[in-house]
């Protein structure tokens, strides 16, 4: 039996939890999230808990038992507490503005500054001039985000130079050797 996938699910109070076939809607103080459960699988709902069951023991019922659950757990906390990815800049002259919440402006070093729009759903917050935080209700959305602000300039393996996550290391290199 999967370890993850047969934990019950917690649903706090203020969490309202709408199965509909095989469609789960969490609504919760901070928003509204959906998922579409894939084939075989099935949410229950009891009384303040979720349980995720699968029919047999295919390969594939197994593989999409723990993801199932933990993808309906991730909605569960993201409407009640919400995620948040940090970064940081390194770099002379890299920095971060913030032009609203939704906003930002990045100094990377290239000939331009770089704006970059948030989709829906998602906000930031700029703790100074080398730090930000991506904040929102979906998991999978706020790494995607965090993802591609990092990719705007990656760290550099010799100086260390660019975006990367609060408390990443960076696998340095020796530069070349002197005479």
């Amino acid at each position: 039996m999967s370890r993850i996938g047969k934990l019950p699910i917690a649903v706090p109070s203020g969490v309202d939890v709408a199965i509909d076939g095989a469609h789960v809607t969490v609504k919760g103080p901070k928003g509204t999230l959906s998922h579409t459960v894939a084939a075989p699988i099935t949410v229950e709902k009891g009384d303040g808990v979720l349980d995720v069951r699968r029919p047999d023991d295919e390969r594939q019922s197994k593989a999409l038992h723990g993801l199932t659950r933990t993808l309906v757990n991730n909605m569960v906390v993201g409407v009640t507490e919400g995620y948040e990815k940090k970064l940081e800049i390194v770099g002379v002259g890299y920095r971060v503005l913030s032009k609203g919440p939704t906003q930002l402006e990045f100094q990377l070093g290239y000939s331009h500054p770089i704006t970059f729009n948030a989709p829906e759903g998602i906000t930031f917050s700029v703790d100074g001039p080398t730090r930000l935080g991506v904040q929102g209700i979906d998991k999978q959305l706020v790494g995607e985000v965090a993802a591609n602000i990092r990719k705007l300039r990656k760290p550099e393996p010799y100086k260390g130079k660019g975006v990367r996550y609060a408390g990443e290391h960076i696998r340095r290199k020796v530069g070349k050797a002197g005479k």
